[in-house]
């Protein structure tokens, strides 16, 4: 890069001053915009709507829309967009990622494109991290919208199905990545039109875009129902690997999360297992049990990669240090860290549908993203998504001073090096706050200083509920905080306090509603005289901790503002950037310093033996820092290499995504055609003549003469698909003359023929219900068996490197032949069902993919899937719970009855023909 902005001048300021000249625009208008009334402004609204719909575009319209939505921000919410954040709202309505430091407004700079592509009524998702930032985003700018005549919605965990389906249907939609997700997920396993959720995904807005297309991306979103029982193999691996030990049993690789088990460790297996040969595919489930045990015993530690809570597994988020309910590992890695724990080992589950969010994400019209950390990432943004990063100028400069590393010999000295720093710079009234990567370190760290007697407040995983108020009260006077490094993401650390925070929480303990307190925080105009006295106590509140806090402000000033002590380097620099970003808000004063040690993981495995050795020539005390410019280039450097070796990973995973999204993609279109009630009656002909070519080709390609091919083997396979086709006969004259695409032509002519008799039989309306439940039916079973197959395909591939061929090349070729061999099965299953159908066959559709989810009939008689929420009306309890229905009921008549279509047959000949299959 530097020798380019060296020969161009720097890239990112001439994007910025690109974007200047719309803004330039936007602030020409502001006294203009400053002179309308309440109810011009919001008629403005509809004007917008009409020009669009006149055939304007979103930039004709950008730079009115956007002062409209300035000046309804100070009069709904009381701020103003600076001129820095109108230009982080064109980046977004651009489709590009605006990188904000913390403290800039993201929350307040998302309104602009927000408002001006809902204009448009295709809907606009914004997409947060977790359920507190959806709903107090959606309720603080929710008064913008709704000043301006727009409706808001928010899908959070828990809501009823028709509180999410009204939220998807709002101008405006909040959320978390993992609800748009899998509630797409769930669209494309309804069987009814009026139970799908969302509409097209047209635009979003992804904040913290960093942390949900990045860091989460290697995760998929899987809906999953219970598979086979769990068996106690699980606690017999556990109970047996216990004997196992590291280097003669089995070996291990931390980089790669691996382990690997030795000849010693085979014999001893054997011996146990009482088999001849630990390798053979006969004990392929023993050698997977013992395997997938070591793994749980070696590589998963518990708080640091799991919690038990409750007599459960929960995972921590590697990332985030969020708890992730409802999450499980797969592959039986959950139930064998179950027997670790020595609690219930639950079910194995079985994938119903999968989707990356790097795949949903890439679904969108438009996407666009903000956080405070992107540049370093900016490859795999345009790699992936398409999408560049602008680095958006501060409002005020940065007068935070970032210290160099600090490098200890070993952890224990590391850890009395930062608590002798917080003791001393607590002393002076300074906040501070901690940043760990786990559980186990921020809670070793509140030891430590619990014996020094210093008050503190520790926020992690095990935390989440008081998050925000922990964090919002991290800048007052001699406040020491200890956070796992994302934790309490979204929320402003003020420094002195957060008065308006402070205000709200009085008012809640005073007992008014949270609807109340909403309200009464906003510039909205109001009549109902309650919220007016609501108004009137919050200013009063606000009032009163803006002064009890500004002479606590100065204090903190003069203490040098926050300082955050990093416990030890992440494997990414744009996680220590963020950590590093929660000080200096605003040009507040502010400073940060990591603290390393040679035994943190990232300079154990990627810091090189090297260092190791030189700091033991050197024989520093433990807890003097190490000064050396090398070390700094070597944390710099193993950051590096993971950073390309995650996105590497990342890369690989959308490999081998890629080829199931292009499967999904057609799947899913299928089952949008039976939802939308398209007519199937062509696309059934169409299955057939496809059918009927296949096997003319089959049948023509033994001989150039038509006398030479086997016609009867041709009409006795068609059969197989109608019993009363009759088969195409030719005299001898004909046969001389016989082309492939006449005996096409004419297969088909009686296969049509057939199928209009088949609907008078069974009327036209009738017949085309059924036709749509078949297809939902057939696709729907054959879909989730597929997933299964491929999911097997992909945990056996990686072998093929051994034998020089490309994992994901050969995935992608076997995956296709494994569609194709489904897609017909598909046309084959459906051919068969539609030809023999009766008047007695029930047109009722039947959720084959619900059948995974344990579908109940609650008290009350109403539908419910297994988190409790209500399916549409039309939803039948399966009748036999886990097996696919058939389509047809069991035929009265016996097999050499005539057959009661009336054909003259014996009905094993005619419409009882695929019974016979």
């Amino acid at each position: 890069m530097g020798l380019m902005e060296k020969i161009f001048g720097d890239l990112n300021a001439k994007e910025v001053k690109k974007v200047e000249k719309i803004v330039d625009k936007i602030e020409v208008l502001d006294e203009q915009m400053q002179a309308l009334s309440d109810e011009e402004l919001r008629g403005m609204t509809v004007k917008f709507r009409e020009r669009l719909k006149d055939g304007e575009t979103l930039d004709d319209i950008l730079p009115e829309a956007f002062a409209v939505c300035r000046e309804a921000a100070y009069r709904s919410l009381g701020m103003k967009h600076f001129r820095v954040q109108l230009i982080g709202g064109v980046v977004l309505h651009q489709g590009r990622i605006a990188e904000m430091k913390t403290g800039e407004g993201k929350t307040l700079v998302a309104t602009l494109p927000v408002y001006l592509n809902a204009l448009e009524g295709k809907g606009v998702h914004v997409v947060t991290v977790n359920d507190y930032l959806a709903k107090r985003d959606m309720e603080w700018m929710g008064k913008l919208y709704t000043f301006l005549g727009l409706t808001v919605g928010c899908v959070v965990h828990g809501i009823t199905t028709e509180a999410r389906k009204a939220a998807y249907q709002a101008d405006i939609t909040y959320g978390t990545n993992n609800e748009f997700g899998f509630d797409y997920l769930r669209d494309n396993m309804v069987i009814y039109r009026e139970a799908l959720m969302q509409r097209e995904l047209n635009f979003a807005i992804v904040d913290e875009v960093d942390s949900i297309l990045v860091d989460e991306a290697r995760t998929p979103l899987i809906i999953s129902g219970q598979g086979e029982k769990s068996t106690d193999l699980y606690r017999i691996a556990n109970d047996f690997v216990r004997t196992f030990r590291l280097d003669e049993d089995f070996t291990m690789d931390e980089k790669d999360k691996t382990v690997s088990i030795t000849e010693e460790g085979v014999a001893k297996c054997e011996k146990f297992f009482g088999i001849e040969n630990f390798s053979d595919p006969e004990n392929m489930e023993i050698n997977h049990h013992v395997h997938i045990a070591l793994k749980a015993h070696n590589l998963m530690k518990r708080d640091v990669d799991y919690i038990e809570k409750d007599g459960e597994i929960v995972i921590v988020d590697e990332f985030t240090g969020r708890l992730m309910f409802g999450r499980r590992y797969s592959d039986g890695l959950h139930q064998a860290i179950e027997a670790k724990e020595g609690i219930e080992v639950r079910q194995e589950s079985k994938t119903l549908a999968t989707i990356t969010l790097q795949n949903y994400f890439r679904m969108y019209q438009k996407l666009a993203g903000m956080t405070g950390t992107a540049k370093t990432e900016e490859q795999e943004f345009r790699d992936i998504y398409n999408m560049d990063v602008v680095v958006i100028p501060t409002n005020k400069p940065i007068a935070r001073i970032d210290m160099d590393d600090s490098v200890y010999g070993t952890e224990h000295g590391k850890f009395l090096a930062i608590v002798n720093q917080i003791e001393e710079r607590h002393a002076t009234g300074q906040p501070i706050l901690v940043g760990t990567i786990s559980i186990e370190k921020s809670e070793a760290i509140s030891e430590l200083l619990k014996k020094k007697g210093i008050k503190h407040n520790v926020l992690n995983a095990k935390q989440h509920e008081r998050e925000a108020e922990i964090i919002a009260e991290a800048g007052r006077l001699n406040t020491v905080t200890i956070a796992t490094n994302m934790a309490g993401r979204g929320t402003d650390i003020i420094l002195g306090g957060n008065p308006e925070f402070e205000a709200r929480k009085e008012m809640k303990k005073m007992g008014y509603s949270d609807t109340a307190i909403s309200y009464a925080s906003s510039f909205i105009p109001l009549d109902e005289p309650d919220l007016i006295e609501a108004r009137a106590k919050f200013g009063e509140l606000l009032a009163r901790f803006k002064e009890e806090r500004a002479e606590e402000q100065e204090k903190v000033r003069e203490a040098g503002g926050l300082h955050i002590i990093g416990t030890e380097r992440h494997e990414s620099r744009r996680i220590d950037n963020q950590l590093r970003g929660r000080a200096g808000r605003q040009g507040d004063p502010g400073s940060t310093q990591f603290f390393i040690s040679l035994e943190d993981e990232l300079m154990r495995l990627f810091g090189g033996e090297r260092i190791q050795g030189l700091v033991g020539k050197l024989g520093v005390a433990e807890d003097e820092p190490i000064e050396a410019g090398m070390l700094t280039r070597s944390i710099e450097s193993a950051q590096k290499k993971v950073e390309g070796r995650n996105f590497s990973i990342r890369k690989y995973v959308l490999q081998y995504d890629d080829v199931m999204n292009k499967q999904r993609e057609v799947i899913y279109g299928e089952r949008r055609r039976v939802l939308y009630g398209e007519n199937l009656r062509d696309h059934v002909l169409s299955m057939v003549r496809e059918i009927v070519e296949e096997n003319a080709d089959y049948c023509s390609h033994t001989s150039k003469f038509a006398e030479e091919w086997d016609l009867e083997d041709y009409n006795q396979k068609m059969q197989r698909y109608c019993g009363r086709f009759e088969g195409v006969k030719y005299g001898e004259d004909s046969l001389h003359d016989l082309t492939k695409d006449t005996l096409i032509e004419d297969t088909m002519e009686r296969f049509e023929k057939l199928y209009e008799e088949k609907e008078q039989e069974i009327g036209e309306e009738r017949m085309r219900e059924l036709e749509r439940m078949i297809l939902l039916r057939v696709v729907d079973t054959k879909w989730m068996d597929h997933i299964d197959a491929m999911d097997q395909l992909k945990s056996g591939i990686g072998l093929r490197a051994l034998g020089q061929e490309d994992p994901a090349r050969a995935y992608a070729n076997e995956g296709f032949d494994m569609f194709e061999l489904m897609i017909k099965a598909i046309k084959d299953d459906t051919i068969k069902f539609c030809f023999n159908v009766t008047i007695q066959t029930t047109t009722e559709r039947k959720q084959v993919i619900g059948q995974g989810q344990g579908v109940k009939q609650e008290a009350d008689g109403t539908m419910t899937d297994e988190e409790g929420r209500p399916l549409p009306k039309e939803t039948k309890v399966p009748e036999r719970q886990g097996k696919q229905m058939p389509v047809h009921k069991e035929p009265t008549v016996g097999r050499n009855d005539p057959c009661p279509c009336g054909s003259g047959k014996k009905y094993k000949k005619c419409c009882g023909a695929h019974l016979e299959d």
